[in-house]
């Protein structure tokens, strides 16, 4: 009897890591083709004779999309399942970008920025979906974490996979390489035999369960506080290598290294993050620190010329911070869900990332049409700032717990 129990816990721990493998590789996909489109601005602005501005509104149009879709496609989940729902993302992804460099135009490029927005929103819902279902709760924290981390992973190695990508076969070519991954995960999802989840798997007895009243002023201001985090890294993000190059003399291989170094000490944050979120209570107050820093840091980058090591040194450090505040974030939500709504709180607060997505590439395409590229970093700066003084207000006061 012990062997066969300790078989079916093997088993059964085996089936959680090929599940957070598959899923993890899922989420690597979807922030790496979120950064695709902005490491070839300077590419589709010259074959397509088009500005900065109008390169933004693509991105906004992506945002726009994404935004709406986000809360039908999570109903999509509960009812024709996270797996189908997940696979179906990862190939239209897949395949807008291969279908903008077969036929590359202003209009083809826009139609991309809707399929990937169609694409992204499945992500998050699809991906916590098979998550909650399918790991042990004793882990569920760390999954979770290791899911952000590879996400994270993705955009750091964006820009230096794209520009290897475009030295070897050209900017259309870097296209249609960066879809064909999207495609080739989903068809690696189908022979892991990711395991699915949604509503329609549920026990009976669960449809039977009192309503929650999910739209609290908590989970309210949890969005705005998502929103200015997004607008405090989209401008750094997506138009980081360009501003570097046109007002800081920096080559595009030196601005993509230091572009790389600050997505991938996000992403090294975040695993530090989550052992910071579990030792502290507090979390608005260490998002509202580690945000104080990162604004006096990235300050820094806007006010002066750097030399390239001290640039990249200084952008890891700002790429540090802005990872390490991701534990706490979602802590900050967990704790403010009402009982047995967690997935639709991160629905909701998740909208902010929307909203900034939609309001920062105009904004900063603004900029640098304005020839100010210093200001995609002081842009940057204020939002952080917002966001230190609204941080600690989003702590959910002790009498307001259930």
């Amino acid at each position: 009897m012990a062997d066969v129990l300790a078989a079916q816990q093997q088993g059964k721990a085996d089936s959680a890591l090929r599940t957070l493998t598959g899923i993890s590789i899922a989420h690597w996909v979807s922030h790496f083709h979120l950064l695709v489109l902005p490491m070839l601005f300077p590419f589709l602005k010259e074959k397509l004779g088009v500005g900065y501005i109008e390169l933004g509104f693509a991105l906004t149009v992506f945002a726009v999309v994404s935004g709406l879709t986000q809360a039908p496609t999570g109903y999509l989940v509960d009812h024709l399942g996270a797996r189908k729902i997940l696979l179906i993302g990862l190939a239209l992804g897949g395949f807008a970008l291969i279908l903008l460099g077969l036929h590359l135009s202003y209009a083809s490029l826009i139609a991309c920025a809707v399929l990937l927005g169609l694409a992204n929103s499945v992500y998050h819902p699809a991906d916590y979906a098979i998550l909650a279902e399918h790991m042990d709760e004793a882990r569920m924290g760390r999954a979770f974490s290791i899911h952000t981390f590879a996400g994270y992973l993705g955009g750091a190695v964006a820009p230096a996979i794209v520009a290897a990508l475009v030295t070897v076969s050209g900017g259309t070519g870097a296209l249609i390489a960066s879809g064909a991954i999207g495609v080739l995960v989903a068809l690696l999802l189908v022979v892991m035999n990711i395991p699915d989840a949604g509503a329609h798997k549920k026990k009976p007895g669960a449809a039977n369960a009192p309503k929650q009243a999910v739209i609290t002023p908590a989970l309210i201001m949890l969005t705005v506080l998502f929103t200015l985090l997004s607008l405090s890294v989209a401008g750094i993000n997506n138009f980081g290598v360009v501003a570097l190059m046109s007002g800081y003399g920096a080559s595009y291989s030196a601005a993509n290294v230091a572009l790389t170094a600050f997505l991938g000490a996000s992403a090294a944050g975040v695993l530090a993050g989550g052992f910071l979120a579990d030792y502290t209570v507090r979390h608005g107050y260490v998002a509202a620190a580690c945000f104080a820093a990162n604004a006096a840091i990235v300050l820094l980058i806007a006010l002066v010329t750097l030399p390239g090591w001290a640039l990249t040194a200084t952008m890891t450090a700002a790429g540090f911070l802005s990872g390490v505040i991701a534990p706490s974030r979602d802590m900050l939500v967990r704790n403010a869900a009402p009982p047995g709504a967690a997935g639709r709180a991160f629905g909701i607060v998740s909208t902010g990332f929307n909203l900034g997505g939609i309001v920062s590439p105009l904004l900063f395409g603004w900029i640098m049409d304005q020839n100010a590229p210093h200001w995609v970093f002081g842009a940057s700066v204020i939002f952080m700032v917002a966001t230190v003084v609204l941080s600690p207000f989003t702590e959910r006061k002790p009498q307001d717990k259930p």
